[in-house]
Order: structure tokens, then C-alpha cells, then sequence
């Protein structure tokens, strides 16, 4: 359920959710979570912050990847998502399920003051 006023979107970016396929096993799932945060943040302690907010969590044979981002940089982000992971590992993008990452648009608003 949705946080009364927490919307999941702020002018023209919304939280998205970028599922990575093929996960067998949580193992598996698990094992691609560092890769995966590293394509979206190489550099772990950096200033600032990141170009796109994201998270991660499990789903059912999924490594599911939440970001808050325009459609633009989220079909951008997805086509790196399966550059990296291959065909092993197939990859959708839709929008976010409610509740879940909402804690992205909150940082998006923080970091993003007046937007």
C-alpha cells in the first residue's frame, strides 16, 4: 500500500522496476547484486548523488532492480541491465508495484529539492 503522500512520481520521472530474469535459486539472485549496484554506481562511496536512484530486492526468479527515473533513462538503464547480464538472463522493465521502492522517490525529492 502507497504512503499517503508519497506519489510514485515527481514531474516526469516515477519509480520503475527492472526484473532480471533466470534467477534459479536465490544464490543465483544474490550473486548478481553486487554486479548489478556496481553498473549503476562504479564507484561505491562517491560524493554526491547517484545519477539515478536505485534499489534491489528478490522476487520470484528475479533479481528486481527498482530505479526512479524518466522512461528514457529507465529503458536506458534496462538496456545496459541486459548488455551486462546476456541472454542467460532475460530482463523486463515496468513500472514499479505500489509501496514497493518507495523510499526511491523520497530520495529523488531530497536530492532533487524543487523538482
Amino acid at each position: 500500500m502507497r504512503r499517503a503522500g508519497a506519489p510514485s512520481t515527481v514531474r516526469s520521472v516515477q519509480l520503475y522496476e527492472i526484473h532480471i530474469h533466470g534467477c534459479a535459486d536465490t544464490d543465483t539472485a544474490l550473486a548478481l547484486q553486487e554486479p548489478v549496484a556496481r553498473l549503476l554506481c562504479p564507484v561505491e562511496d562517491h560524493d554526491g548523488p547517484c545519477e539515478v536512484p536505485w534499489g534491489l530486492t528478490l522476487g520470484d526468479d528475479a533479481l528486481v532492480l527498482g530505479i526512479f527515473a524518466s522512461a528514457a533513462k529507465a529503458a536506458d538503464v534496462a538496456d545496459r541491465v541486459r548488455a551486462f547480464v546476456g541472454e542467460a538472463h532475460p530482463v523486463t522493465l515496468g513500472e514499479a508495484a505500489d509501496g514497493l521502492f518507495d523510499e526511491l522517490a523520497e530520495q529523488y525529492r531530497i536530492e532533487h529539492p524543487g523538482s
